[in-house]
Order: C-alpha cells, then structure tokens, then sequence
C-alpha cells in the first residue's frame, strides 16, 4: 500500500528515516541501513500510536527501549542519538493537530521510559553475556594450558583465535604474550604493551583487594582471582574491564606463568553511568533529583557523633499564577534560572542543592556547625531570589518561603526531617511567604494533627462519630427559652470530644462542610419537632443551626432546606440559620439569593458575630435577615457593676438601630446576673451563655443552671 503524500503513514516513514539515519553509524548490526530503518518502522508506529492515546502507556516507551537493544543499539550513543531523535520530530511528525504543551509532556515521559527499558534489557542482556564469558574464559583458560603443554601450534590457534583479550605474564609480572584482541582494547601497538611489568597497570580507582590478590596468586596461595578493573591507555583514556587472572602451573603442579583474560566494559560503564546520572538527576534544571537528595540526606543522618546536618525547603511564592498565565515553558525557564541561582548559594563543601519537583527545591548543609551555616545558607537563597528574572521580555519578581531544619545526626528519619521541614515551609507561606521560618516541634504536632483529623473526616461522618449539643436561647424578658443554637461536635477515636474550631476550617478546606451541615440541619430540625411535640406548654421553640459560607455558595441550599422540613413536618419559622457578618461583607445578589428565598419561606436568619466585621451599617438595609447576635466582645465589661459606659451606650445604640429595622437582638456569652440584667434594661431580646446553661444534650434543654461566673 503506497502511503498518501504528506498523510500520517508518510510522516511516520519520514520519522523512521530519519531516526534510522541518526542511530545506524554507532550500531552493530550487519544490516543495511534501508533495512535496519524497516526494523525501526513498527518502534516508530508504536511512539506514534502512544504519544496519541487517550491514557499514557509507559510500558510503550519501555518496550521500545528494549527493542533496541534486541536490534543491536546497544552502543551508549545509539540511546543518546535515538532520545534526541524523539524529542525534536516525534511530535512534529506523529502529533497531528493535537495540543503541543501536552504532546510534549507525553513525549518527554516517553523518552524516560524508553530509558528505563533501553537499560533495564541491556542489563538483563549484560547478565546473560557475563555468564556466557564467565564459562568461556573457564574453557579457555584450560584450552590455553592444555595447549601449552601439547603444542605451540595449538597454542597459538587458541591463543589469537579467542574473542577475549589473553595475556600472559611470568611470575615476576613480566608480559611475555598478548593477543590481537587484548591489543585492541589497549589501542597501542604490541610494543606498547608486551615486555611491561603488570605492577605499572595500577589506577587510582584499583579497589584495594586487587594487589593481595595479585600476590597470593603468583606466590602459589590462589589459582584464580576476578575483579572489575580500569587501565590507562597509551593515549590517556581509561579502559575498564571485567579481568580474571589465573595460574598456569607445569607438569609438576609448580607455578609457572600468570594468565589474564579481559572483557572491554568501558561502554557498558559509560552507559550505566549515564542511565545513573538520569536517574538521579532533574532533567529540566540538572540538579540531583530526589533520589539522590534522599540518599545524601540518609547518609548524613546517618554520621557519626558530633555531626549534625541543615535543611532548607523551599517553595516559590506565586508560581501557579506565572505557569497559568505564561504557560509552562515560560515556568521551565524559570524554574531553570532559580536553579542556577540556588547552586551558586550551596557551594561550600558538604553543601548541595536539589530539585524535589514543580516549585519545590531543597538545600542541604552538614558538619559540626549547621545551627550558624543554615541560617547563613537560607539568607543567602532568599537574597539570591531578590533581583528580578528574564524570561520571554518580562521581568519576573520570584520570592519563597523556606522552612528550615536543624539537627543533630541519628535522632530523626529522612521522612521525619522532610515531613517537618515541609510543614514549616507552609508555616512560613502562612505567615505572607517571602521569609523563612524555624522548625518548631509543637507547631510540627499540631500540624501533623491537624493532617491527621483532615485525613479522618471523610469516614468520621459514615462511621457516627458526630453528635450535636444544644445551648438554649433565653427571652430577657420573661426568663423563658425559646430556643436553641445546635452546635455540633466530634468523637474522635483518639483526641476524645474535639469542638467545631477544631474541624470544621477541615471540613471547610476539604468540602465536607456540605454533607456535615446538611446532616447537622436534618438533625437539629428532627430534635426541635420532638421538642413541639413533648413541650406543647412551652411555647413554639426554634432551633438555631449555623451555616458556613461555603455552604452558602452550594446550589442544593435551599433544596436540601426545604426537603428537610417537609420530610419531618417542621414550619419554616421554627428554623433560624444563622451567618456570621463576615460571610456577607461585600456580598452580591447572587449569593444573596438563595437566603432571599429562605426568608421569603418563612425561615429566619440570624447575622452571627455582628459588629466583628467591616461592613457597612447601610448594608442591613438589603440583607434579609431579621436577628442581630451581638459578639460577646461588646458586653464582656458588663460581667462587672458598673458597666463600661461607653460599652452601654454602643450596645444600645446598636439594639436602637436593629429594632428601628424590625429586627431582634440576641446576645451571646452572658455569664452573670448583672450581664443579664443590664442587656435587659437596654432592650436586648434574647440571650445565651453559659450563666443561663453550657452546650449539653437535648434532654437538658429546659434546665438552666443560673450560674454566676463573676461570684
């Protein structure tokens, strides 16, 4: 089938080509290069097809990596070659019209796991041929003793033949015999290597069993020893080799000469150090990544008495808005450029600098003196962070916020010491970024408690663990209740009863906030019907159930409101929801809305907090609510006789204004007789406090205590 001009079987053919082009000079196959472009035809098609699929397959990408090495690219620049090839045509030729950002974010994760599996078949490869060397060199080195003994001719056929460079050296560690292969991987001339002493090969990187080896060895202690060891060639290069050394012994079993069989690996080392390299390092920015941080930070951890390590977190202030705004590339660019600044800070030894991903970046210090060098470390990131960044013509201001541990090594895990510096991280972004902050071991537990009871919610209400307690609402005038706020708590398995300040900013932040209230409303409205029916001499009692502000925002509000009433029989009017003054400071007809049609039901509402705010005295006009509760802040100095009597003429003022609006006024936090007293002759409605009775179970509600806190 001949493939439509320009059409994606064309494009892909041209990616083929091109690709088979870049990578067939450093390969080994004994194909021709039209035909080892026919092999990478289907590896090309199945890139294509996986930079295109709707999910992201790795196994695509790891499976194309090892199909080059079963097509003979095992030279390490044949994966260098191949990954350059994929990151600048795969999505030129094979992304069709879809989104570049995306296609390219797939092809760079395309490239690690063609990477990954490039290494881990070589690996795998390597392993077998190793093997099949090891047994090689076993039958060699009694091919080469038999031939000794037999013939010179023999000898020499094996000795020239063998695919595995031989040498053979006297008892003194004089080379008297190489062959053409040792030669090769030397790349000098027989002279250069025949007639040295094996005492001049060492290197600095010679493990130091390798000389007691030696000497057991032509002492006549040891027949055989293998090791990993470099040369230095004739032009200055490093040759590494797997070499076995052997001993060759006369007829009478006396030793005689040494034989050394040598496999070339320099390859094999430049690539696992390459694929090393990639694995621990950032590919973006080229700072150890955080597998490398991890290791260093273990080791330091792990030192010896009197070491102690440093640890700077940093998180950049705002760098969401430049990515979304910019686009990522403009975001590479400059996660590129803080990374070079960032090294430039950690250049002291026993200091480095690491990437842990996005915006987050680490610096570790170790020594005896980190509690002087981290501070100095995090001063100095912070001032390297000052000077704006160009990126695409634009001057960008970066700031961050650096949490900072210090400690002593063997007291903490690397999770342990990273968990703490990431909270304090947020501790110090909290707190308006832009600054550093210490670790600090209570803020560290409050933190993890908090994470903790976030994690625990979503079950808590499954599993019952909440309960709600009420606090009657008192009539100033007669000394009857009238109502009750519910206010709900949490049984917490391990913390014990933990009260809304605890968990609902949680709920809030995670958006249980919606099913806890919807599940608080249906319980308070159930309680206050039970309540109609048991205390039909009582009066009509309401019930008072907070709301949240994002519970305002939901649109099933007033649904959920109204299918809760009908299901337990209750009028709207014995419901009162109340809104802190906070939540409706500038708010629009929109959010407005849904409490409009509440109110019009019949449902009142009560402004929670008031005088706490900022907003606008005019602003009560257009909120429709019909109750002010009065923040206790305004009638704590009533708890004494006399009162303030700049406090009393501002709570009247405010009690003259709610009613002059129809609205009443309920007062919170009341705790003695004369409190109570002294908001009654101002006119104040109703009233609830611990002097009337605290939060306890409905059962409770008509029992007031009447206790005097100021007694």
């Amino acid at each position: 089938m001949t493939a439509e001009p320009d059409g994606p079987e064309d494009r892909l053919r041209r990616f083929a080509t091109i690709w088979s082009r870049a990578v067939f000079p450093v390969t080994s196959t004994s194909l021709t290069r039209p035909e080892f472009e026919e092999q990478l035809l289907p590896l090309a098609r199945r890139l294509s097809e996986a930079l295109r699929a709707r999910a992201f397959d790795a196994d695509a990408g790891r499976a194309v990596g090892a199909a080059l090495v079963a097509v003979h690219c095992t030279d390490p620049e044949a994966l260098s070659r191949a990954l350059d090839c994929v990151e600048a045509y795969l999505v030129l030729y094979c992304g069709e019209d879809g989104p570049q950002e995306d296609l390219r974010s797939r092809s760079s994760r395309l490239q690690h796991a063609m990477a990954a599996g490039f290494a881990q078949a070589l690996r795998d490869r390597t392993l077998a041929e190793q093997e099949a060397i090891a047994q090689a060199a076993l039958q060699a080195q009694g091919l080469v003793a038999q031939a000794l003994h037999a013939s010179e001719a023999r000898f020499r056929a094996v000795f020239e033949d063998a695919a595995i460079g031989i040498g053979i050296a006297d008892l003194d560690g004089n080379v008297l015999e190489v062959n053409g292969a040792m030669l090769r991987m030397f790349g000098g001339s027989e002279q250069s290597v025949r007639g040295r002493n094996v005492r001049e090969w060492t290197h600095a990187e010679d493990a130091p069993q390798i000389w007691r080896l030696y000497q057991e060895l032509v002492r006549g202690d040891r027949e055989h020893y293998h090791v990993e060891k470099a040369f230095y060639r004739p032009d200055g290069t490093v040759l590494w080799t797997n070499l076995t050394v052997s001993l060759l012994r006369d007829a009478d079993g006396d030793p005689q000469y040494q034989l050394a069989l040598m496999e070339d690996t320099t390859e094999r080392r430049l690539l696992n150090l390459r694929l090393r390299y990639e694995a621990t390092h950032d590919a973006l920015t080229g700072l150890p990544n955080r597998t490398l941080f991890f290791e260093r930070l273990e080791k330091a951890l792990g030192a010896g008495p009197g070491q102690r390590f440093g640890l700077c977190y940093l998180d950049l202030d705002g760098f969401k808005t430049i990515n979304d705004s910019l686009g990522h590339a403009a975001g590479d660019r400059l996660l590129v450029e803080v990374a070079d600044r960032l090294q430039s800070c950690a250049t002291a030894p026993g200091e480095m600098v690491a990437r842990l991903g996005g915006d987050e970046f680490v610096a570790l210090t170790t020594g005896p003196d980190t509690q002087r060098e981290v501070d100095e470390l995090a001063a100095r990131i912070m001032n390297a962070l000052i000077a704006p960044i160009s990126v695409d013509g634009r001057e960008l201001t970066v700031r961050g916020s650096i949490g900072i541990v210090e400690g002593a090594a063997q007291e903490r895990s690397a999770a342990e010491v990273l968990r703490s510096a990431d909270i304090t991280m947020y501790r110090a972004k909290s707190a308006g970024g832009n600054r550093f902050e210490l670790a600090d071991p209570e803020a560290d537990a409050r933190a993890i408690t908090r994470h903790g009871l976030t994690t625990a919610l979503p079950t808590a209400l499954e599993r019952g663990e909440f309960f709600i307690e009420y606090q009657p609402l008192v009539h100033l005038g007669d000394g009857s209740v009238r109502g009750a706020e519910a206010l709900v708590r949490w049984l917490h398995p391990q913390h014990g009863v933990l009260g809304p300040d605890r968990f609902i900013p949680l709920a809030e932040h995670t958006g249980l906030i919606v099913p806890l209230g919807r599940w608080v409303l249906e319980q308070s409205v159930r309680q206050a019907r039970e309540w109609r029916e048991r205390h039909t001499d009582a009066g009509p009692l309401r019930i008072n159930v907070n709301l949240s502000p994002c519970q305002l925002t939901h649109p099933g509000l007033v649904q959920d409101t109204v299918d809760i009433l009908e299901r337990t029989g209750v009028a709207p009017d014995a419901l009162c929801l109340e809104v802190t003054e906070s939540a409706l400071i500038g708010a629009d007809d929109d959010l407005l809305k849904p409490l409009r049609r509440l109110a019009e039901m019949g449902v009142d509402i009560a402004l929670d907090d008031f005088g706490t705010g900022y907003s606008n005295l005019a602003n009560l006009r257009r909120l429709p609510v019909s109750i002010l509760k009065l923040d206790r802040s305004f009638t704590q100095s009533m708890q004494r006789f006399p009162a303030d009597p700049v406090d009393l003429k501002i709570v009247e003022g405010i009690v003259s204004l709610a009613h002059s609006l129809d609205l009443a006024v309920t007062v919170e936090g009341v705790e003695t007789g004369a409190q109570a007293e002294q908001l009654r002759i101002l006119g104040c409605d109703t009233a609830q406090g611990w002097y009337y009775a605290r939060p306890g179970p409905p059962e409770r509600l008509h029992e007031l205590a009447l206790v005097d806190a100021a007694g």
